[in-house]
């Protein structure tokens, strides 16, 4: 692990854990960052569940996986992407329209590229998922 992108490492371990077929796969430390985009990956079916355990330092989060992860990663360097952009994006991070999803950092918080299209706010690339 590099520990100087937690989200990225995050992120690699939740898809080789799926590759390998694992059930859970358990990560530490916890950031926010991360709590919320594991959150929108749950709400958008692609983990089960997770659960943040105190262990008195950092934390730990374990993550019950679906099965259901093609792949996922950070977007690296964080581009921002205007409330027209997102076509362009998609093309590029996605494999097909409307497969898939990207997680934007806006001012109303984390979204994906849907709900930013639908409110038309911009933001800030953070990751994918498909």
């Amino acid at each position: 692990m590099s520990r100087n992108d937690p989200l990225s490492d995050l992120l690699s371990a939740v898809l080789n854990s799926e590759r390998k077929g694992k059930d859970e796969v358990v990560f530490k430390p916890v950031s926010k960052l991360a709590v919320e985009v594991l959150r929108i990956m749950k709400d958008a079916g692609y983990l089960n569940d997770f659960e943040m355990i105190d262990d008195g330092r950092a934390g730990i989060l374990r993550i019950l996986l679906s099965k259901s992860i093609n792949k996922c990663g950070t977007i690296k360097p964080r581009f921002p992407i205007n409330a027209d952009d997102f076509v362009r994006w998609e093309r590029r991070f996605l494999p097909a329209e409307g497969f898939g999803l990207l997680i934007v950092s806006t001012n109303q918080g984390l979204l994906t590229h849907k709900e930013a299209k639908k409110k038309k706010i911009g933001g800030r690339l953070i990751a994918y998922v498909y």
